[in-house]
């Protein structure tokens, strides 16, 4: 069963002699491997996503046409502020008044980083649920909310903003595609008791893709310690056969504070 592990910040630990397998795609990979680097450890990255920006629909330019007809602009995901911040700075730029809002910490410094610095976000938790639970999202009737996300999301939170009496309108500006990618150096590396030590994921369809990805190897990938982002990835990881799960704080940074506590603890 997934093992939900705390949050608070570990000073002890090491990945000094660990290989760290990093499933994010790559423009994303960069930091967890500095991370994973600086604790000692030796990131193996093999992307098992890639995100590939969408072409605008007609109704997603109209939308963005009249984007200071919004009172919120929702991102669910650094991806989605990545793609998202592109269309809106390409049909004018951000507009006076709209208030931005991200299901997370990692989000909400995506954001900053683009230069939109007043951000609503939940200190605690990155998901729907977390977000939903924020003062700011509770009185919205009346308010119009425009959420950038990846093809195929998730409805929980636009179906309760509108119950809620919001108005919500979708962007959805990117979508995730199992990569082409070579697994033959990594399946070697599995063959060789040792010489891989960790498995991270921020989501469940990495750990899908990773699975099929590798083929024969998967079973050795199973018995692995997994480490996740999110409740939600550690059911899916264990509905997929992974043995040993666990669930860090969210981010680069919680996925690392995660390996070092169980490293340090199992010696």
């Amino acid at each position: 069963m997934p093992c939900p592990m705390s949050e608070s910040p570990t000073s002890q630990g090491t990945l000094t002699g660990r290989a760290i397998l990093i499933t994010r795609p790559a423009a994303q990979a960069e930091q967890l491997a500095r991370l994973v680097v600086e604790a000692g450890g030796e990131p193996i990255v093999f992307p098992t996503l890639e995100i590939e920006p969408l072409a605008l629909s007609p109704h997603a330019a109209a939308l963005l046409a009249r984007l200071d007809a919004f009172d919120l602009a929702v991102f669910v995901s650094s991806n989605a502020v990545i793609h998202g911040v592109a269309l809106i700075r390409a049909a004018g730029g951000w507009r006076a008044g709209l208030r931005a809002v991200a299901v997370g910490a990692a989000t909400a410094a995506a954001l900053r980083a683009q230069g939109i610095d007043q951000v609503v976000a939940p200190q605690l938790g990155a998901d729907s649920e977390a977000l939903l639970a924020l003062p700011e999202m509770q009185a919205v009737r009346g308010l119009r909310v425009i959420v950038f996300r990846g093809a195929g999301g998730r409805e929980l939170l636009a179906e309760t903003l509108r119950r809620r009496g919001a108005e919500v309108q979708y962007i959805e500006c990117y979508r995730r595609l199992k990569p082409r990618t070579d697994p033959g150096a990594l399946r070697r590396r599995l063959r060789d008791a040792g010489l891989l030590d960790a498995v991270t994921a921020a989501s469940a369809e990495a750990l899908a893709n990773l699975l099929e990805l590798v083929g024969p190897d998967a079973p050795t990938v199973l018995t692995l310690p997994l480490f996740v982002t999110h409740d939600n990835i550690a059911r899916a990881a264990a509905r997929l056969g992974f043995r040993v799960i666990r669930v860090s704080g969210p981010g680069d940074e919680g996925l690392l504070r995660g390996m070092l506590s169980y490293f340090s603890s199992s010696g």
